[in-house]
């Protein structure tokens, strides 16, 4: 019986690098029925709303999707599909590694970490109120089930893949309330992994350590707003946004998508990078338990960019979105 996965296209340069990442799936030969379901601008315009019912219900049957980005408008409309989506289906972990990849122009060398962000809280709730025409209040919410459910999220993904060190990510000497109970919470959960260096490192100090050595990092844990603007700091280490796969994962679902966004200013000119879609593919077949198949993928991925004849004009090429795909399928 084949596994269903729910397929979103989204927004912008979205449909055509998941059309991308479903190709090469589908070259390895996998028994994988893909169901298309709707979210985003165009959701809206069909359905009356940007992430319908059915779109969903979709993803709770089949308990995994994979995700094109979406556009979220700035200031106004609707409200972020991705924070939606995440707090509808208890995403409540979103684990994106970065790692150098090979021949990617980059000052850097041999950054391999992964961020651990807390997905469902944190100022991203989005609860502001208007207090008067010239005044807004917006809440950053912070509970100690939540914080000790990413906590326990990150050192267990770090005893599982043998890394040595979590870092817990806070700027607790101002919050002292807010990130000092999300802090705290990580320290109490670091006493049952004794075999796991814990420090914390405010997000501040973090940000210039990273530019001037991130090598010396493991796993980031973060909350949701640091998680986010980090998630896109490390990519600039690596090479760029074309190049860092994500996973949201709860305790019954999960979504795979690429860290970038819409990037409406490419969208249709076929030249979008595909790779960290199909990275996110990776995640997901690992996810699956197709560990094989997952490992042939991204090697061939890695071997395209050895070769360095297919690359996207991110990356200093001029191939476009598809003849990089038909690359990567080439060497599975």
């Amino acid at each position: 019986m084949s596994r269903r996965v729910t397929l979103i296209p989204g927004d912008g340069i979205g449909p055509e690098v998941v059309e991308s990442a479903r190709r090469v799936v589908d070259a390895l030969k996998l028994d994988i029925a893909w169901e298309y379901r709707d979210a985003g601008l165009g959701a809206v315009d069909k359905y009356g709303s940007p992430l319908p019912e059915e779109t969903l219900t979709s993803i709770k049957n089949n308990r995994i999707g994979l995700k094109g980005p979406t556009t979220t408008p700035i200031g106004t409309g609707h409200k972020s599909i991705n924070v939606v989506l995440r707090q509808a289906l208890e995403l409540y972990a979103c684990i994106r590694p970065v790692k150098s990849l090979p021949n990617v122009e980059s000052r850097y060398h041999d950054v391999d970490l992964i961020i651990v962000r807390e997905n469902t809280e944190g100022l991203y709730k989005g609860l502001e109120s208007q207090i008067t025409n010239d005044a807004v209040v917006s809440l950053k919410v912070v509970t100690r089930a939540a914080s000790i459910r990413i906590a326990q999220c990150a050192f267990s993904l770090a005893k599982k893949q043998n890394r040595k060190k979590v870092s817990t990510i806070h700027k607790a000497n101002i919050l002292k309330l807010g990130d000092g109970l999300f802090l705290n919470c990580a320290r109490k959960v670091a006493e049952d992994y004794p075999e796991i260096t814990a420090e914390d490192v405010i997000i501040d100090a973090l940000c210039m350590k990273l530019v001037t050595d991130p090598n010396r990092f493991d796993v980031l844990l973060l909350e949701n707003l640091y998680g986010d603007i980090v998630s896109d700091l490390c990519a600039g280490l690596v090479g760029g946004l074309g190049l860092v796969p994500g996973a949201n994962l709860g305790e019954q679902n999960a979504v795979f998508e690429a860290v970038h966004g819409s990037a409406p200013d490419i969208a249709g000119k076929g030249i979008a990078n595909p790779i960290a879609m199909i990275l996110s593919a990776v995640l997901m077949l690992e996810h699956l338990s197709e560990r094989s198949a997952a490992e042939r993928l991204y090697q061939a991925v890695c071997k395209v960019l050895k070769l360095g004849a297919f690359r996207t004009p991110d990356l200093g090429g001029t191939s476009s979105t598809a003849q990089v795909t038909e690359a990567i399928i080439s060497q599975i």
